[in-house]
């Protein structure tokens, strides 16, 4: 293995906080040959044709790599080079539309959703459901653009706005003030913050100016009371590490809240097993799974993503195995994910 691993050619788009990080530090540690690039690049294409294996960490905030960044890796990947995300990974990022049909596709356990994409179906739907629902955009993480709708004329208005001047997309740096405080800790990294807060400000703005208005559709889930909880697997090749994040005071949503757990005898390991299962049907790379509880306690799929906050999981103690044996020890994931890739190349 080492002897092949000194012929691959590694070439990383990198970015500043992305898995790119980890990716450059573990080529440096085991001696790979490797290469920053541009994916910007006009020539990219002729650039990674000497490569083995491209690397692109995109976020769903940026709104130029969410407008490029498939269409360059897609076509690296279609002419022999192994890429992180592959489409099978990345089609549906950021999309919980997409995700919606993916799921359906395959009978995944999904919380059952709703999509609309004609004014009158919305509005005759919106007057004979039950409430509430759970309203969303399909994109934003961390529970942006997600709110519990209580009523029909809730509802109606919302549906009116979907698909008439539509509804923006992005908050701006204010938006979840309440996470956004209960996160900073100390009084130091209070002043660090106020010292940020121009930068963040200028930053959110060019972000909102970006982001198109979301119109066109409109998109509901069932609304699952009684959960305190929700449940996070993430699933890299065999592995599948797990925590829980506790739902916000005052609120129904987990995600994003910053209340992480890692004690396990939280995690449902049905949880566990319908990740491993998902992923083998989608065929991701890697791939992160939200999971609440119905009113019979059977564990529902919120929506999956290829993208998560890699502390969370190296945090882990430790993950299972496809048998569901557990295995002590951290692990950096993107560690895993090129691992995994360079396995694929042998």
């Amino acid at each position: 293995m080492t002897n092949m691993r000194e012929n691959i050619k590694i070439a990383i788009h990198p970015r500043t906080g992305s898995f790119s990080d980890r990716w450059i530090e573990y080529c440096k540690t085991n001696l790979m040959q490797y290469k920053t690039v541009n994916c910007y690049d006009s020539d990219i294409i002729e650039q990674v044709k000497g490569f083995d294996i491209l690397l692109w960490h995109w976020v769903q905030h940026d709104a130029l790599a969410m407008s490029v960044a498939q269409k360059i890796v897609g076509s690296a990947e279609n002419m022999g080079v192994v890429v992180f995300p592959n489409k099978a990974t990345f089609w549906h990022f950021d999309d919980k539309v997409a995700q919606k049909y993916l799921l359906e596709a395959i009978n995944a356990p999904l919380v059952s959703s709703y999509v609309f994409y004609q004014k009158e179906k919305a509005l005759e739907w919106a007057e004979q459901t039950t409430y509430p629902k759970v309203f969303k955009l399909k994109s934003g993480a961390g529970s942006a653009n997600v709110r519990l709708v209580k009523s029909k004329e809730e509802a109606v208005g919302l549906c009116l706005k979907a698909f008439g001047p539509g509804i923006v997309s992005q908050q701006g740096y204010f938006g979840d003030a309440k996470i956004k405080l209960r996160k900073i800790g100390t009084f130091p990294q209070f002043i660090d913050k106020l010292k940020r807060l121009p930068k963040y400000l200028l930053s959110s703005v060019i972000i909102q100016q970006q982001m198109p208005r979301e119109r066109g559709y409109i998109y509901f889930q069932d609304f699952m009371p009684g959960n305190q909880y929700d449940t996070r697997i993430t699933v890299i090749g065999n592995r599948a590490f797990g925590y829980t994040r506790n739902v916000r005071p005052d609120d129904f949503r987990a995600s994003g809240s910053g209340l992480i757990s890692y004690d396990l005898k939280r995690i449902d390991m049905q949880c566990v097993s319908i990740a491993f299962d998902v992923a083998d049907k989608i065929r991701s790379q890697s791939m992160a799974f939200d999971f609440i509880k119905d009113e019979n306690g059977k564990p529902k799929l919120v929506e999956i993503s290829y993208g998560f906050i890699p502390k969370l999981v190296y945090d882990c103690a430790g993950h299972w195995d496809r048998d569901l044996n557990w295995r002590e020890g951290h692990v950096h994931p993107e560690d895993a994910i090129l691992e995994d890739m360079l396995f694929k190349l042998k």
